[in-house]
């Protein structure tokens, strides 16, 4: 079964509550975030990224969520 959107949005914010959350599609497949949260401020981009994986990881783990590109940082 396919992932949307909404699901992966509502399983960052689960991670991420106070963050600012876009997850885009063109094809239902291949999927592009941004994740702007407060908590990422002093991690590099590698440990942003790893805690937005971390976030998705059954997800990814099981295959429904194929690819997701991902944007990460602090606020400005």
């Amino acid at each position: 079964m396919a992932i949307t959107t909404t699901e992966i949005e509502h399983l960052i914010r689960d991670a991420f509550p106070n963050a600012k959350v876009v997850v885009q599609s063109d094809d239902g497949h291949h999927f592009a975030a941004e994740v702007v949260d407060e908590s990422f401020r002093g991690q590099n981009r590698v440990q942003q990224q790893r805690a937005v994986n971390a976030a998705v990881k059954a997800k990814l783990d099981s295959g429904e969520l194929h690819a997701m590109a991902l944007t990460t940082r602090a606020p400005d």
